[in-house]
């Protein structure tokens, strides 16, 4: 997802920054966006949202290269599936919430005070319907994005009177290989068809247009509405359903 945002913003002219700790991926990346854009710049930053230090020295350098930050996407995500009382301490839990949650608010925080100076800026968080409807083995995950949907609703409301924008999209499931591994230990190997699940061309290009046309939550697909509703409806039911199509058939053994 982040690949096509930086792709679809800059195919609106805007100078990119791209922060992650794959930084040859990044600096891939700007070679293809200097390709198709000739004179467009491109930074590609070793950023690690773990590390509070890393952070800020990310945002100094885009400040002293670029000038000033007027979008910040925060797109970074990793988790691990699995069954609570199986997740690694470290990996599974403590690093999910730094990356996903914990280093999107340090990241917000260190960009915020040149938006506020200049009175422009728009903040956009790249969510998960998983924060509105956790399911079993996602609860970690699901638990960083509803924090950032919380987050958001209170930074909206903090900065607003300057003029800021936030906003988050929350998209159902994407074609990418995320969570790929985890789905292929499962025995049943369920997981969202893929005629059903977003390309990362259609979630990158919601961010980008999300900037365009900020609104506070975008929900992708559309058709998921009515099923978050029920979700909140008829939690019972759902609960029934989950038990009955999943958690049984993962952790039970076979009956006979």
């Amino acid at each position: 997802i982040g690949r096509e945002a930086a792709l679809a913003f800059a195919g609106r002219g805007c100078r990119v920054a791209l922060g992650a700790r794959r930084v040859k991926l990044l600096q891939d990346l700007t070679q293809e966006i200097s390709r198709r854009h000739p004179g467009l710049e491109s930074l590609a930053i070793s950023l690690d949202l773990a590390d509070p230090a890393s952070i800020e020295a990310a945002v100094a350098r885009v400040l002293r290269e670029l000038g000033r930050i007027d979008i910040l996407v925060n797109n970074a995500g990793v988790a691990e599936f699995d069954w609570v009382e199986h997740l690694d301490p470290k990996t599974g839990i403590a690093e999910p919430i730094a990356v996903n949650l914990t280093g999107a608010i340090l990241l917000t925080r260190a960009v915020l005070p040149g938006m506020i100076a200049s009175r422009r800026g728009q903040i956009i968080f790249v969510g998960s319907l998983a924060g509105l409807v956790s399911t079993p083995t996602y609860g970690v995950y699901a638990a960083t994005k509803a924090g950032l949907l919380a987050f958001a609703d209170s930074l909206r409301r903090e900065v607003g009177i300057w003029g800021l924008r936030v906003s988050t999209l929350l998209p159902g499931a994407v074609d990418t290989g995320f969570a790929a591994e985890s789905v292929a230990q499962r025995k049943t190997r369920l997981r969202t068809p893929k005629r059903l699940r977003l390309s990362p061309e259609r979630a990158g290009e919601a961010v980008a247009q999300l900037a365009e046309r900020p609104r506070r939550i975008w929900i992708l697909p559309a058709w998921m509405r009515p099923v978050l509703w029920l979700g909140r409806a008829c939690p019972w039911l759902v609960d029934r359903v989950v038990e009955i199509g999943f958690v049984r058939r993962e952790r039970l053994p076979p009956e006979g």
